[in-house]
């Protein structure tokens, strides 16, 4: 059979045709991005690329090449024995995976050789990686535009993640930034044992919500600054939703502060690490200010502590920032809940539900 060359935008309309899609790339590159739901069957492992690298620099061309083949020609029969062999009977004769590399060369495309000469129907993507990368950036460009986006607004601690929960599982379409930046989106938004993704991870993670939505429907996100922890927004769609409109939660500051204690649990019981995000408050709201704040946790006052903060730093930034940034802020609607219980934020989700 002769290998099927298909483009980044066909194969992007046809991902779901195919019984497998295949990064053919070292395991960082991997890391850092692929396609949506690929599977990692490297070529080439970061060690061996440095090492082909280095032979090709002091050697030759030629040598490179010789060995790259060696270490090719095992990887991927160990990949052929792994996953296509076994478990017995392995893969049936109708499987069609995509397979694709950087640029849709010689990783690529070993691979891509030996799987169609077993007989599968077997697509390469032309241009690898760096063409659908080309085409998320495209799409990033003009997906914002075709949605229809209604922004929750509200002070920091009034439950706005929580009600975008809500909101998607009344059925709603929510599109959770904090969610896919894995960061809450403040000084204290580092979440534990999550790290965030890269920048091209985060945009792709976007791109594959976004074209998932009903454009003819209300896609439901929280009001967010230019970035999240050290991941940006991208521009198209940051623009979109300060022009959108608005909804202004509001819950009084007892129930604030007692959600966030539940939200941030993990520096409640990790004072120390509070204390190292509090300095970084520093600059902002002075050293003596910080100082008494990291003594007010060590001593265990930690709602105090809370409540200090949202007044003092998180609610006079969100109003400056939201009248500045959003224009629909001023005539937003108003939502006010008593707390951020499971029952408020249903009942909540279930009058803003447009289905």
């Amino acid at each position: 059979m002769a290998l099927l060359r298909i483009t980044a935008d066909a194969a992007i309309e046809r991902l779901a045709s195919f019984d497998a899609v295949i990064d053919a790339r070292s395991e960082s590159e991997y890391a850092e991005d692929h396609l949506p739901g690929a599977q990692n069957w490297p070529s080439l492992n970061d060690a061996e690329r440095a090492d082909i690298g280095t032979t090709y620099k002091q050697v030759s061309a030629f040598e490179a090449r010789k060995r790259g083949a060696v270490l090719v020609a095992r990887n991927i029969a160990r990949h052929v024995e792994r996953h296509v062999v076994n478990p017995p009977p392995g893969l049936p004769r109708e499987w069609s995976p995509l397979v694709y590399c950087w640029r849709g060369g010689q990783r690529s495309g070993s691979l891509a050789t030996v799987l169609d000469a077993i007989g599968f129907r077997t697509h390469v993507l032309d241009g690898g990686y760096r063409e659908f990368r080309r085409a998320v950036l495209r799409e990033l460009e003009v997906q914002p535009g075709r949605l229809d986006f209604r922004v929750l607004c509200g002070r920091t601690g009034s439950g706005k993640s929580r009600l975008l929960g809500a909101l998607a599982e009344a059925g709603e379409q929510v599109l959770d930034l904090e969610a896919l930046a894995s960061h809450r989106g403040s000084v204290l938004g580092p979440l534990p044992g999550q790290p965030q993704p890269s920048q091209k991870g985060f945009e792709t993670a976007l791109w594959t919500a976004m074209r998932a939505f009903d454009p003819a429907r209300p896609v439901w996100a929280e009001s967010e600054s230019r970035t999240i922890g050290r991941l940006r927004v991208p521009e198209a769609l940051l623009i979109r939703l300060r022009a959108s409109p608005c909804v202004a939660m509001e819950m009084p500051l007892p129930a604030r502060v007692q959600l966030l204690l539940q939200d941030y649990s993990h520096f409640v019981l990790d004072t120390e690490s509070f204390c190292e995000r509090l300095a970084a408050l520093r600059e902002l709201r002075g050293g003596e200010t910080v100082a008494r704040w990291q003594a007010m946790a060590r001593a265990g006052r930690h709602a105090e502590v809370v409540e200090d903060l949202l007044l003092q730093h998180y609610d006079p930034i969100y109003l400056r920032s939201m009248s500045r940034n959003y224009a629909g802020f001023d005539q937003a609607e108003g939502l006010h809940l008593a707390d951020g219980s499971g029952a408020s934020l249903a009942q909540a989700a279930l009058g803003l539900s447009t289905g």
